[in-house]
Order: C-alpha cells, then structure tokens, then sequence
C-alpha cells in the first residue's frame, strides 16, 4: 500500500509492505493509515506558528497560560528546553525578534508519533518518509540522502530496519538554520545526516548539530545511539563507523 499527502508544507509517504497488507482485504491497514495521517494533520493545526488560531500561536501572544497547555504541547517545549541546553543555546525555538517555532522539533515529534501509531495498530513492516526524514519497521529499507549541492545526485544510499533517518541542509530552504547563540544562519556545514532509533532523536540532533555547525559533528556523533553522516563547507565528506551505508 503506498499513500501520499501534502501536511505541514511538505509530502508525506507512507508505503506499508508485506503481510500488514495481505489477507485483510486492505481494510485495517487502510485504517491504521487514516489514523496516521489524520494525527500528522491535527499536529499541523496545533503546532503551526503559521495559522492564527493554532495552540502554539495562542501562546506566543500570551492568550494561554503554561497550565493551560496540551500534555503535547508542554512535551515538545520540553525536548526543545533539552537540546537547547546539550547543544550549548544553538538549538532554538524562539530566537531573538521573532516568534515561538517548535517546527524543528514538531517534524520530526509528531512522525515518529504516527509511526508509533501505525505499530500500535498492527502494522509491522512500513516505511514513513515526511520529506526525506524517515521512520522505518519491519525490513530493511535503503534510503538515500540528497547531493547537498546537485539536485538530481544522491551523496549516500544507507540501509535502516525498525530506526529512523533525518537530514538537515540548506538545499531546500536557504539558510533557515539559524545558530541560536549568534541569531545568525549557521554556516560550516552543507548537510548533517543522523541515524537514530526514534526520528524524534534524529531529526532534533540533525538541527541542532547543523545549527553548531563544524563543531556539531562531534557533538551528534558523541550522541548515544546516534550515527552521522556529514558534508562540511570544504566539501568534506564525515561518517561515523556505524553509519549503515547500504551494500
């Protein structure tokens, strides 16, 4: 089964493989997948700075008090508080004249969350890709990671079963990195790829590594249960021992 849809500015894919797929006629699968999504949806509504009406603008304008928040909502501005503090105030969420932005936590939180879900449901073999940072179960699955300079190359194929995958970079977006102790766009780094058990994990320490710049890569690599993979602004090429480059 393989399903698509365009939540939090950016598609997300779903493909479910194997046995979660035959002998039920499709229907439980093609449940717990409406599931997922519908939860990737409602977090997009929630946890927007970009919609008026959602919890997190609330907040930024002070209509809600901190008890008055979403037991979600106060866990993802928990994780943001700690990698703010492992990555030194590199990793920000609300940066000097601008307004709250959870989205380098949110992403990658409420994925893995939808993944969660999914195994919840039964599903055992699928892989959940929100625009190249992935969620994987039940076989390996090769992914490959974007050239951080030519569009139509890849710089790595690497090869996951049950983790999770994320890259930061500047290819897509421009310098919407910012070093959160500078309030400047992080230079030093073309790319920062992070292998982890949970994309939660993976995606915030890509962020925040690419943030810190050349010095981040020591710092993700130093990460339990985190292997990377890293392109820096002379082009070098940085890969941890374990990061599992497909054969």
């Amino acid at each position: 089964m393989r399903r698509v849809e365009h939540i939090m500015g950016l598609p997300i894919s779903l493909r479910i493989d194997g046995e979660d797929v035959e002998g039920d006629g499709d229907g439980g699968t093609s449940m717990a997948a409406d599931q997922a999504f519908a939860w990737l949806r409602e977090v997009d509504a929630r946890f927007s700075p970009f919609l008026p009406d959602s919890e997190v603008s609330r907040l930024d304008r002070g209509e809600l008090e901190l008890h008055e928040l979403s037991p979600d909502l106060v866990e993802v501005l928990d994780l943001c508080e700690q990698y703010r503090v492992a990555s030194g105030g590199a990793f920000q969420v609300r940066m000097p004249g601008r307004g709250l932005d959870p989205c380098a936590m949110v992403k990658g939180w409420a994925v893995q969350r939808a993944g969660d879900l999914l195994r919840a449901e039964g599903v055992t073999t699928f892989c959940l890709n929100a625009g190249g940072d992935v969620v994987s179960a039940g076989r390996p699955w090769r992914v490959g990671v974007r050239h951080p300079e030519q569009a139509d190359q890849l710089c790595t194929v690497l090869e996951i079963a049950d983790g999770a995958v994320a890259t930061s970079a500047r290819y897509e977006r421009g310098d919407h990195i910012l070093d959160g102790r500078t309030g400047r766009p992080a230079t030093g780094l073309l790319s920062m790829t992070v292998v982890a058990s949970s994309l939660t994990e993976a995606d915030a320490t890509a962020t925040a590594a690419f943030a810190m710049g050349v010095e981040g890569i020591d710092w993700a690599a130093a990460r339990e249960g985190c292997e990377v993979f890293a392109v820096d602004a002379e082009r070098r090429v940085l890969r941890t021992p374990g990061f599992p480059v497909a054969a």
